[in-house]
């Protein structure tokens, strides 16, 4: 059974989540203001936590930060009123792995939950193909799986947990092509097409933080006409 943090001071919201929460078997806790859902939230391991962002006390963004500074890593949805890009990507570079902007369908939302637990369970899949390696190491980058940290040539990088997730499917697999679409499906959780510009991006991103050269990189290289490859020379 998947243990999950609610942290959302509108009760209602709150028992539209765990209605359908528990519908997927889900074993649910709740906090109503921010100072409780971080003391919750870092004193047990939950398989993830649905995060409002504008909350009394403290903020669903500081919170989030503070969760990120643990060892243990824990998905996190973040739900808000806010629409701008801007607010989605602060979101998303503070450590959420994924958004949504309400109000949203309870469609939507389900999907959302499924898919990062979908994605959790493929990523500790391929941990477990790769000799259960907890840490990879490649000409200067070491990636250590428990801690969800990355290093290059000694230096910690600061990586969204999709930029981790991407790099670390790649990095176990060195050689090995990936379409837009399988990763896409792989570290997002989404099995339909339409969506691959995010892959794009996120490599984009990715390379723009490890590569000394994004113009000639040397670790994530492209596979023209399929998609992306960890370097294996």
């Amino acid at each position: 059974m998947k243990e999950v943090l609610i942290v959302e001071d509108d009760s209602e919201i709150v028992d539209l989540l765990e209605i359908h929460l528990i519908d997927l078997e889900c074993k649910i806790e709740k906090a109503h203001d921010g100072n409780l859902g971080l003391q919750k939230a870092l004193n047990h391991c939950f398989d993830l936590i649905i995060l409002d962002i504008m909350l009394p006390g403290i903020d669903g963004l500081e919170i989030c930060r503070k969760i990120r500074g643990k060892e243990k890593y824990t998905p996190i949805l973040m739900l808000t009123a806010k629409s701008e890009e801007i607010d989605k990507i602060l979101g998303l570079e503070t450590g959420a792995d994924d958004y949504l902007t309400k109000p949203f369908s309870v469609r939507e939302f389900i999907s959302r939950v499924r898919a990062i637990f979908r994605r959790v369970e493929m990523i500790q899949g391929n941990q477990q193909e790769t000799d259960k390696k907890k840490v990879l190491k490649a000409d200067g980058l070491h990636m250590d799986a428990e801690k969800r940290s990355v290093e290059i040539h000694g230096e910690r990088l600061a990586l969204t947990p999709k930029e981790f997730d991407l790099l670390w499917i790649m990095a176990a697999h060195p050689g090995r092509s990936y379409s837009r679409q399988e990763l896409l499906n792989l570290v997002w959780g989404y099995e339909f097409s339409g969506y691959e510009h995010t892959v794009n991006a996120h490599i984009n991103r990715l390379r723009s933080k490890i590569e000394r050269n994004v113009s000639e990189p040397q670790y994530i290289l492209t596979t023209w006409g399929i998609g992306y490859r960890f370097n294996d020379e």
